[in-house]
């Protein structure tokens, strides 16, 4: 499965709340942190990776392989392989497919990968065939994303997308204006408020979108997933055992078994890239107000 989690204004902590994720991913699952953000990646920075392998190898990787054999990635488990060849451990060995610091390199990786994946091209791309494969679990960090994002073509084809939120007047507003925009990039939006601000029965009144949760405001356990803390620390109070960990924990459950109905095949939900912008109505980015947790 492909779940692609996104910000539309600002940065609400995109990156981190991937990594959380990850680390409280439930059991069965394999999940890989892919950075995909166009504005250039955090996490080689944040945890001293190396430049290699990661996003750049990736993409070059595939490039090489639809040059020499004209095609796409054929088969899930060679998807799979594929990904995980270029990826690098975190801590508590989260694997990650980091993204080069520098936006135009990260652009270019994007727009190779794109290539494969959109339509017309030699697709599925790596990413996709990998998402396909088995108990694979592949969280993209998008970061912020508009119409024109080279990410695009992986979030319309992603089983789930996260749009992450500020939960402030001024978030709402701004989210308010772009809602039928949003909720056209992918066929199961869902939102996500972080920090403080309005709670998510005031923004279910306001929006017409019931959030998911909302990702709790914990410097201490963010420290754990921005690399400010050692090795050690990671497993002695790594982001399991955080509050944010065990909100993550939660949203990962949810998350779970959201995009496994989403991946079913079969799936009788219109194609996203079928819709018309503007058509989707507000609810397709929340879910039931039973679903949401009143916080």
């Amino acid at each position: 499965m492909m779940i692609a989690v996104v910000s539309v204004k600002g940065s609400p902590g995109v990156t981190t709340l991937c990594l959380a994720l990850a680390a409280c991913w439930p059991d069965p699952g394999a999940p890989i942190v892919v950075e995909a953000d166009p504005a250039g990646g955090d996490v080689a920075m944040r945890f001293g990776l190396a430049p290699s392998p990661g996003l750049l190898s990736l993409a070059a990787a595939a490039r090489g392989r639809a040059g020499t054999r004209g095609e796409g990635v054929a088969r899930p488990a060679e998807g799979a392989e594929l990904v995980w060849r270029h990826a690098q451990p975190l801590p508590g060995n989260v694997p990650v497919v980091a993204a080069p610091p520098d936006a135009g390199r990260a652009r270019g990786a994007l727009a190779v990968l794109a290539t494969l994946d959109g339509a017309g091209g030699l697709g599925p791309g790596p990413l996709r065939a990998a998402a396909a494969h088995p108990g694979a679990v592949q969280l993209v960090d998008c970061g912020r994303v508009d119409e024109g994002s080279p990410v695009m073509p992986l979030l319309r084809s992603a089983d789930v997308m996260v749009v992450l939120t500020g939960a402030g007047a001024d978030d709402l507003a701004h989210l308010a204006r772009r809602i039928p925009e949003i909720g056209a990039w992918s066929r199961d939006p869902v939102l996500l408020l972080t920090g403080g601000g309005h709670s998510i029965a005031a923004v279910a009144r306001e929006l017409g979108v019931t959030p998911l949760a909302r990702v709790p405001h914990d410097p201490r356990g963010a420290a754990v997933l921005t690399g400010h803390h050692s090795v050690l620390r990671w497993h002695r109070s790594g982001p399991g055992r955080s509050v944010l960990g065990q909100s993550a924990r939660e949203i990962a459950d949810a998350l779970a078994a959201r995009a496994a109905i989403a991946a079913t095949p079969g799936d009788a939900r219109p194609n996203p890239a079928s819709r018309r912008a503007g058509a989707t109505s507000n609810d397709s980015l929340g879910q039931s107000t039973t679903a949401g947790r009143a916080s």
